[in-house]
């Protein structure tokens, strides 16, 4: 590996992910996030908050977002999104939400170019899940058990000088090449949640590395809107990038702001205008009531289908 970068730098900014106030336009490389997934029941309170009580408003929500960081990227950046289809039963019955092929249509309406993407088949799921009947046709359903890596381009290629000394540092070898530029990658193991609600270990470190070194070269912005735990600023700045993080939710920006003074990373923090008020932490279940509409307006939490 070519790549010997030292740390590079954290910035943090609370704020809404829909407008990415204290972002400078044109000024990140490469975005990398992974959202609230519509229609997980973790998320509900969450969207809810930001006016989205149906599917397609929760689309809105991220749609919204993958404009905004349109803007904030340069010609050529690029946008990799890491998300999950669900599952869940409405008043018309038990289907599949497909967040991942909604997102690709919002984000090419957003003004994106899509590019080959990744089927992250994460090998925290037992081999032998099933949902529905088991052994008996034709009534089963099939495991979501793979996540996708969505990748988009702002525009046309990016350009850099001959032998540009930034980009020489940042190569890959070619195991490291014919193994991440694959479409199926059985071999990054996903993390569980920590606790119940909370967005933690389902994005990975070892993910977050990989896609930062694929996108982006040593001295480039990484920003992240939903900062999370802040898996990805924390290995945009471990591999010499510079990080930007924006967070929402006040109690998860404050607990990202002490994990930063600790690490000896963040180079400054601050809310950013206009700053959303504290929204109430999602539980791990959606609130009692009846459930979701036909149009996915949310209700209770899913059950587990029956055949």
């Amino acid at each position: 590996m070519a790549e010997g970068p030292g740390v590079g730098t954290v910035r943090l900014l609370r704020g809404d992910a829909r407008r990415l106030d204290g972002v400078v336009p044109g000024s990140v490389e490469l975005v990398l996030t992974s959202p609230p997934y519509p229609m997980i029941p973790q998320w509900d309170e969450q969207f809810r908050a930001l006016g989205a009580t149906s599917y397609r408003a929760m689309l809105d929500v991220l749609a919204d977002a993958w404009r905004a960081c349109r803007r904030a990227l340069v010609p050529g950046g690029l946008l990799a999104v890491v998300i999950g289809d669900a599952l869940r039963r409405t008043e018309d019955g038990f289907r599949l939400w497909p967040n991942h092929a909604a997102t690709l249509a919002d984000a090419e309406a957003a003004g994106f170019r899509p590019l080959p993407y990744v089927l992250w088949k994460k090998p925290t799921n037992r081999p032998n899940a099933f949902l529905g009947s088991g052994f008996l046709p034709p009534n089963a359903y099939v495991t979501l058990d793979c996540e996708f890596v969505l990748v988009f381009r702002n525009g046309p290629l990016r350009r850099f000088p001959a032998r540009d000394p930034r980009r020489e540092r940042s190569r890959f070898t070619r195991p490291e090449r014919d193994r991440w530029f694959s479409q199926v990658w059985e071999d990054v193991r996903g993390t569980r949640q920590a606790a119940p609600g909370r967005r933690t270990g389902a994005f990975p470190d070892r993910l977050a590395e990989r896609l930062i070194r694929m996108f982006s070269v040593i001295g480039d912005t990484v920003l992240d809107p939903f900062a999370g735990t802040g898996t990805t600023v924390w290995a945009a700045a471990r591999l010499g990038r510079s990080a930007i993080g924006v967070e929402w939710d006040a109690a998860t920006y404050a607990r990202l702001c002490a994990d930063a003074g600790r690490r000896g990373l963040a180079t400054g923090s601050a809310s950013a205008p206009g700053a959303p008020p504290a929204v109430p932490r999602p539980g791990p279940r959606g609130p009692s009531g009846q459930a979701p509409g036909a149009d996915g307006s949310v209700g209770r939490s899913p059950r587990r289908p029956r055949s």
